[in-house]
């Protein structure tokens, strides 16, 4: 019997969960479903990715409005993707902070990425009228940004290509505590159809060599102290090289898309196939890695329609 297609036959609520990572620090987590952080200064609050509606990023506020009633000032966000950012709206922030080539992929594909999605997560784009229109940052940098709110300083990294060619981190020093977006996730699968495969366990190690006591990732659980934060980082970087090596040995001695889909699903099926959004992530990974592995740098822009073709080839 054929799978539903991506997220289409998980329609059910998730549990919301607000965990403090470190002083006035949150992350705002649903069971595998896009993850938003919160850090709350002296005198303003900036959220750490918007979710994909004004709907879901109301459901933040509120959360956010049982621990301060300090102004939201910025939203952050990590990448492109539009389950990350087309919330953005609902925050009224004075500014949106983004990378220069997060900037750059939503001029580039962020309404393919929008028509994408949307056909892949019915439910986290219901309620999906309220949503403006693309979402544009308003303020960029390239490879740093401080922001300061009040005293609590919050350093803005691009560390390295991984989820995206345009993924930044926020790194609160004061209590070593750092916002990772998709870079890192915890018990739920990376999806790496815009990923940088060779890229992206250098950038896990420049993560690392923070030594975050914390980590609010990108998907999953809050990740509270050393050890699971390190195992959660090394957890990424093993699903990650555990895609993308079959994938490349089917491509070196060309075999075929379906092939490369046979090695990676033997290899990744026995450790992480109970993880969330697994079977969705799955055929996109095989698609991005056998390109990569065939040499191709910059990652195919994925349209609704490319989505459909893929996944019937590969997945129905």
């Amino acid at each position: 019997m054929a799978k539903a297609f991506a997220s289409t036959g998980d329609m059910a609520d998730k549990k919301i969960s607000f965990t403090e990572v470190g002083k006035d620090l949150y992350a705002f987590t649903a069971e595998g479903d896009p993850n938003t952080g919160v850090i709350i200064g002296d005198d303003s609050v900036m959220i750490v990715d918007a979710q994909a509606t004004p709907r879901l990023a109301d459901m933040v506020v509120e959360k956010v409005r049982t621990v301060t009633d300090k102004p939201i000032k910025y939203v952050v966000l990590t990448h492109y993707h539009a389950v990350r950012v087309l919330g953005a709206q609902a925050y009224g922030a004075e500014q949106i902070i983004g990378s220069e080539k997060c900037r750059s992929m939503v001029a580039e594909r962020g309404q393919e990425d929008w028509d994408s999605e949307f056909g892949r997560f019915p439910r986290l784009f219901q309620g999906h009228e309220s949503i403006p229109g693309l979402t544009w940052p308003t303020m960029t940098f390239k490879d740093k940004m401080t922001v300061y709110l009040g005293k609590r300083r919050v350093d803005l990294m691009h560390l390295g290509r991984a989820h995206t060619a345009g993924d930044i981190v926020a790194w609160v020093g004061d209590e070593e505590v750092m916002f990772t977006g998709d870079i890192v996730e915890y018990h739920s699968a990376c999806y790496c159809g815009d990923g940088h495969f060779n890229d992206w366990s250098a950038t896990l190690d420049r993560i690392k060599a923070y030594q975050p006591t914390s980590i609010a990732p990108g998907r999953g659980d809050a990740l509270v102290g050393a050890e699971m934060v390190n195992a959660a980082i090394e957890n990424t970087r093993d699903f990650v090289l555990s895609t993308y090596r079959p994938a490349a040995a089917v491509a070196a001695r060309g075999g075929t898309l379906k092939e490369a889909w046979d090695a990676v699903r033997a290899e990744c099926d026995p450790k992480f196939g109970e993880y969330a959004i697994y079977e969705h992530c799955l055929p996109f990974n095989v698609a991005r890695a056998y390109d990569e592995a065939l040499g191709m740098d910059t990652p195919r822009i994925w349209t609704a329609e490319r989505d459909i073709d893929m996944w019937n080839q590969l997945q129905g």
